[in-house]
C-alpha cells in the first residue's frame, strides 16, 4: 500500500490534524513525525537526529505493507523549537522533548512514540506500527 503523506507547520497544524484524525480509520496505521524545518539555505535539516532518522523512517514505511498515514509536523527553526514555550512541547497531547518524535496515534489518542535517540531503529519503527 502506498504511504499516505502530510505536511504541517505550528501555524497548519490545527486544520490538518483535524483532517488526519478524521481519516485515520481509513488507514491501518496513523504516524506523526515531529522533525526540524529545513535550513533554506541549504535544503538540510538543522537537526542532525533529524537526517539520521528521516531516510530509515520513510524506507521502513513505504516497505510496509500495511496503509500508513504519516502526517510530517516541522516544528520551526531551532531558536523557534528552543523556546520552552513551544506549542508542542506544552501541548498535553503530545509533550515533545525532542525532534525528531515519531507517534502512533490510535483511537484519538498518542499509543507509542520513539524519541529523538532511537527514532532511527529500524525494529523500533517495525515495533511501534505493529502496536496498532
Amino acid at each position: 500500500m502506498p504511504l499516505k503523506l502530510v505536511d504541517a507547520t505550528v501555524s497548519s497544524f490545527d486544520a490538518v490534524f483535524d483532517k488526519f484524525r478524521s481519516e485515520a480509520p481509513n488507514h491501518n496505521a496513523n504516524l506523526i513525525l515531529f522533525l526540524a524545518d529545513k535550513d533554506p539555505s541549504t535544503s538540510l535539516s538543522w537537526c542532525p537526529d533529524c537526517v539520521r532518522a528521516e531516510p530509515v523512517i520513510y524506507k521502513k514505511l513505504e516497505a510496509s505493507s500495511d496503509n500508513v498515514a504519516l502526517l510530517r509536523a516541522y516544528v520551526g527553526d531551532r531558536p523557534t523549537w528552543r523556546n520552552p514555550q513551544h506549542p508542542w512541547r506544552v501541548d498535553p497531547r503530545f509533550k515533545l522533548t525532542g525532534v525528531p518524535t515519531l507517534i502512533l496515534w490510535e483511537d484519538d489518542a498518542v499509543k507509542g512514540r520513539l524519541e529523538d535517540h532511537e527514532a532511527h531503529i529500524e525494529r523500533k519503527i517495525d515495533g511501534l506500527v505493529a502496536k496498532k
